[in-house]
């Protein structure tokens, strides 16, 4: 891949990171009810997800998935399924407490497995996400170039912005928790609510 390419896709990369999504939701909830450095477990799964994401893509499930309508619809239902369940954990969730002065033992607490294994599943759960993959990185593919290396460079590099725009959101929502004192329990059920329409609309994507 030449620099221009290169840099043509950082910039298509950068944009596609932008855009409002669940990891990036889900990184902005993790950030507000454990602080920054337990929501950089959650970032670091959702940059693997997506590194998953693009390799499946770029190995063919994307075209499996055009092609069956089956794979799709299985896919599709269980992405949904976890992301409204996600979203009912996060409505039920009690008010965080983030106070700058809250001491380590204030805050709720959550295993790193399970933050890394929440952002994770999040970023693999979208079926459309792998077809979107499969439409996209082709387009900056280079023949004759290893799998590996495109693998590398492509998905490198889009998880790298993707994780970098994600720990800006966890940082963005530290700094927001003396709102979150008073409106706390508003919050989880406005992100949980958020997760549970994205789950429901994805039950209704086409091919």
């Amino acid at each position: 891949m030449s620099i221009e390419l290169w840099l043509l896709y950082l910039v298509a990369a950068t944009g596609l990171s932008l855009t409002p999504g669940p990891n990036g939701l889900l990184a902005l909830t993790h950030g507000a009810r454990f602080g920054f450095r337990r929501a950089a477990f959650t970032i670091v799964g959702g940059g693997l997800g997506f590194f998953v994401l693009i390799a499946v893509s770029l190995a063919g499930m994307g075209a499996l998935l055009v092609a069956s309508e089956t794979a799709f619809t299985i896919a599709k239902w269980l992405g949904a399924a976890y992301l409204v369940f996600l979203g009912v954990q996060l409505w039920r969730a009690p008010s965080p407490v983030l106070a700058p002065q809250a001491s380590g033992a204030d805050r709720p607490v959550e295993s790193g497995f399970r933050l890394f294994s929440e952002g994770f599943l999040v970023a693999v759960s979208n079926p459309k996400g792998i077809i979107f993959f499969a439409a996209f990185m082709p387009q900056f593919m280079t023949p004759g170039v290893p799998f590996l290396t495109q693998l590398l460079v492509l998905g490198g590099t889009f998880v790298v912005v993707e994780i970098l725009y994600e720990f800006m959101l966890a940082g963005l929502a530290h700094r927001i928790a003396p709102w979150l004192l008073r409106h706390g329990r508003a919050f989880n059920r406005i992100t949980g609510g958020t997760f549970v329409g994205i789950g429901a609309a994805l039950t209704t994507a086409g091919r």
